[in-house]
């Protein structure tokens, strides 16, 4: 009799389904995002997995009158990329003038070599009905979207966005969500050790994390702009993941994509910890087991099978046993 998968077994209502690289890496100069496909595609190989994603950036990445060409620019480079790849594409807001264009060329052409649509400064839930109309009009049904959650009112609405069942990710956008508080949050509140510690930053943080898990959303962590402080961004990544929720994170510059991979990525600890449990809970037909002095049951089952699902999209080497659970389709 087959064994059944930790996949099929676990992954239930309360669990997000939703696994996605924990880096998603921004570029919107010409330059900059043919360097970013060509790493992606050098660190899937190094990795034996796409490791993060690549989000060529129309927003503000466009020249002002030039936003047509750049949406044709980015659709070329999406449909070249590497097969197996995960490429996305930033628009517009959906009341720019540019948006319906970056959508109607973007999403139109290239639909199915996108992995994600991210539409930034999404306040409520109508704008996302105004983007999945557009993508709808297009006949790009299936592509998922990515929201970005950049003021007092959309971190009010984020647990409804949130519900939507297009939206795949919520991020936060700390530079935009710092300003619309007209100088009431100190410039040091978008510093990456500032962000962490006003109020008013630490609680739209915690509400956003809060609304994707509510829905089995990926929450994504902001930016961090003081890109050559290589330790700043490791504190930074590892203080998201490890006390604020997000499962995933921004990157804005290649020296930050290894950091965000170290701290959103299992220890070796962590992934011999979770590989035991799990295996012992397969020779017990996922009953109740006592490991170490403890007992577990699919409700931390279910934490462990995250563990090594992290860690297997994060390019960690797992042991044997648990690297067979990756071989193939969960069913």
């Amino acid at each position: 009799m087959k064994t059944a998968h930790p996949g099929d077994v676990l992954l239930g209502a309360q669990a997000g389904a939703i696994v996605l690289p924990v880096c998603d890496h921004y570029s919107g100069v010409e330059a900059r995002m043919k360097k970013s496909l060509a790493l992606q595609a050098d660190m899937a190989e190094e990795f034996g997995a796409c490791v993060f994603d690549v989000t060529l950036d129309c927003e503000d990445g466009a020249p002002v009158g030039g936003e047509a060409e750049h949406a044709a620019l980015v659709t070329e480079l999406a449909l070249g990329a590497k097969p197996g790849m995960r490429v996305g594409v930033r628009v517009h807001p959906v009341d720019h003038p540019a948006f319906p264009g970056d959508v109607m060329t973007i999403a139109g052409r290239a639909a199915g070599s996108l992995s994600h649509l991210m539409v930034p400064k999404v306040e409520s839930i109508a704008d996302v009905l105004q983007a999945v109309a557009a993508l709808d009009a297009v006949d790009a049904e299936a592509l998922p979207l990515h929201v970005l959650i950049e003021s007092p009112l959309a971190v009010h609405n984020a647990f409804e966005i949130a519900a939507h069942p297009r939206v795949q990710s919520l991020s936060f956008g700390l530079m935009d969500f710092v300003s619309a508080h007209a100088g009431a949050i100190p410039a040091d509140g978008m510093g990456a050790i500032g962000q962490f510690v006003h109020p008013l930053v630490v609680r739209a943080k915690l509400a956003i994390a809060s609304a994707a898990h509510a829905y089995g959303k990926v929450p994504s962590h902001c930016v961090v702009t003081e890109f050559s402080d290589i330790d700043a961004m490791r504190a930074a990544a590892k203080k998201a993941a490890t006390l604020f929720g997000y499962t995933r994170m921004w990157s804005i510059h290649p020296n930050q994509i290894r950091p965000i991979l170290d701290a959103f990525a299992p220890d070796e600890a962590q992934i011999d910890v979770a590989t035991r449990i799990l295996l012992a809970a397969v020779g017990a037909d996922w009953a109740p087991v006592s490991f170490e002095g403890a007992l577990h049951d699919r409700a931390s089952y279910r934490h462990f099978w995250q563990v090594l699902a992290r860690a297997h999209a994060t390019g960690r080497a797992l042991p044997s046993e648990a690297q067979a659970w990756f071989a193939g389709p969960a069913s």
